[in-house]
This record gives structure tokens, C-alpha cells and sequence, in this order.
């Protein structure tokens, strides 16, 4: 049972990387510089270095090509929001 179920495995992980390979060549070439501005001016090597990247997470990548998104979305941490409470006090 567990044989044709590592099979199994292997070929969803194998459709999943060449549909991630298909999507990644025209992504690379004009879909980058639509979502991220900064990647438009990107060279040729740093296209190179980020098809991995594209194979690895295509779908969520083809959601914001597709969704027409400008920018890349602003990180929200907890160091960056306003303390709200009272400070911590220190004894004289």
C-alpha cells in the first residue's frame, strides 16, 4: 500500500514542477516586472536566480500576475505596530 502511494506522490510532485517550469519561463521574461517594479530593471542573471523560486510557488505567483497586483504586498509585524498599554516602568 505504501508503494503506490509514494508513486502517487512522486507524480503529483513531478506535474506539479513542470507546470511550475511552463509557468515560469514567460513569468520571468514579463510577468516579474508586472507584480514587482523594482524587478523590472532586474538582469538577465538575477532572472536566472529566481526561476527555483518561481517552479516552487507558481500558484500563488499566477494569482497575482493574473490578479493585476502593482506591488508587492507591505509586511505587517508585530515590531512595526503602536504599543498599546502602558510602558514598562523602571524603579529609581
Amino acid at each position: 500500500m505504501s508503494q503506490p502511494i509514494a508513486t502517487g506522490l512522486v507524480w503529483a510532485l513531478s506535474l506539479y514542477a513542470i507546470a511550475g517550469f511552463i509557468f515560469a519561463i514567460p513569468f520571468v521574461i514579463r510577468g516579474v516586472g508586472r507584480i514587482d517594479p523594482v524587478a523590472r530593471s532586474g538582469t538577465i542573471g538575477f532572472r536566472i536566480l529566481i526561476i527555483p523560486g518561481t517552479i516552487a510557488v507558481w500558484p500563488l505567483l499566477l494569482s497575482r500576475w493574473v490578479g493585476g497586483r502593482r506591488q508587492p504586498p507591505s509586511q505587517r509585524t508585530a515590531h512595526q505596530r503602536p504599543t498599546t498599554g502602558n510602558p514598562i516602568e523602571t524603579a529609581p
